[in-house]
């Protein structure tokens, strides 16, 4: 063998040698992808909910993994944008070959996903988005978190129990809040609740001021906004100083620290919230103390609701893998009959829906600026 040869094979087995560790580490690893907003909108709720998730997958990791497989957890920072979720799963789908898929944040955001040709050639199923509009129980999507009409059913039922049966609305007109929207106005029909007053937010600041003007005259029970976050704390802003004890409350998904620092720590107290897991900072149930104890482990920021959320939907998710291989064309997931329980609270008790949780809560903002449950 002549000397040029021998050294091109001693360097193609050198690098077939370097490879080795990264194809066993590969065999031996389960990949999941998320493309969620870590520098947009919601960003504080993407941040929270990576946290929580990738602490309960450091926890399995500890410990050896599923079945001594690691888990290799891939993040993309989509910004809370539809194009660029559509892009970052394309990625996760054709280019890091994710097994399970976890979704991001937002109707419209999720909507675009399903719909995108690479996410309906994958064959996977998204799930736990931070959204919660109704699909077609034919959309291969699994929520971890209960509907919209179920948190806005909660909030009625709680100011029901008051003796309230007049309503204001304030509504932002957008693909992400369309079927909170409806939901509201068939739970109003329902509940036989009347509309005290109605703002629009759009971009027209002179009606909005006029209308918010209008809905403080009026009086209403409580106030409920169907809005994004930003929006939500400029009405807030503006509307305290007409009615700073009028109720208003909000959905699970409003960026509480973000509406804090838009309305003012005044402006947000009287504002209640639909919350879809317990208190976060207490340990009254094996899951909240088990996050509790674990995000102090493993992550350096404090809990929320949705750190808590993240660390429950990844501790669900381990309950719904398949068992063994899958065959082609079979499901991710398992639901077992009747449901199960992940730590004091039952999962997947409802057959034939696609949310798993039916927990529903209400939190006030206290006088720290903080939430009282």
């Amino acid at each position: 063998m002549n000397l040029n040869l021998k050294r091109i094979l001693c360097k193609c087995l050198a690098a077939f040698s370097l490879c080795l560790p990264l194809l066993t580490y590969a065999a031996d690893t389960i990949v999941v992808g998320q493309a969620i907003d870590l520098s947009g909108p919601n960003a504080d709720l993407g941040r929270d909910y990576v946290a929580g998730i990738k602490t309960y997958f450091d926890v399995l990791n500890t410990k050896g993994g599923i079945n001594g497989r690691r888990i290799q957890y891939l993040v993309r920072d989509d910004r809370g944008q539809s194009d660029l979720a559509v892009k970052a799963v394309a990625e996760l789908v054709d280019q890091a070959h994710v097994a399970y898929l976890f979704g991001g944040i937002g109707d419209d955001v999720t909507r675009a996903v399903l719909n995108s040709a690479d996410f309906k050639r994958s064959g996977l199923t998204l799930y736990a988005p931070l959204a919660g509009a109704d699909y077609q129980k034919d959309a291969r999507i699994l929520f971890w978190r209960p509907s919209y009409q179920q948190e806005i059913r909660h909030i009625f039922s709680h100011f029901d129990k008051l003796g309230i049966k007049d309503i204001g609305v304030v509504y932002q007109e957008s693909a992400a809040t369309a079927d909170a929207y409806q939901r509201l106005l068939d739970q109003m029909k329902e509940s036989g609740i009347k509309l005290s007053g109605t703002v629009h937010l759009s971009k027209d600041a002179k009606q909005i001021g006029k209308e918010t003007a209008a809905l403080a005259a009026a009086k209403p029970g409580f106030v409920i906004m169907v809005a994004d976050t930003v929006s939500a704390g400029v009405f807030l802003k503006e509307f305290r100083k007409l009615a700073p004890q009028t109720f208003v409350a909000g959905s699970s998904l409003t960026n509480l620290t973000t509406l804090r620092q838009l309305a003012g720590g005044k402006a947000v107290e009287w504002t209640v919230f639909s919350q879809v897991v317990p208190n976060p900072g207490i340990g009254s149930s094996p899951i909240q103390l088990e996050h509790l104890n674990m995000m102090r482990k493993y992550r350096d920021e404090p809990v929320s609701a949705m750190t808590l959320e993240g660390f429950a939907a990844a501790k669900t998710w381990i309950r719904l893998l398949q068992p063994g291989k899958r065959a082609a064309g079979q499901g991710e997931y398992t639901i077992p009959g009747g449901g199960f329980d992940i730590g004091g609270y039952m999962m997947g008790e409802t057959a034939g829906s696609n949310h798993l949780s039916n927990y529903v809560d209400i939190a006030l903002f206290n006088k720290a600026s903080g939430l009282t449950y």
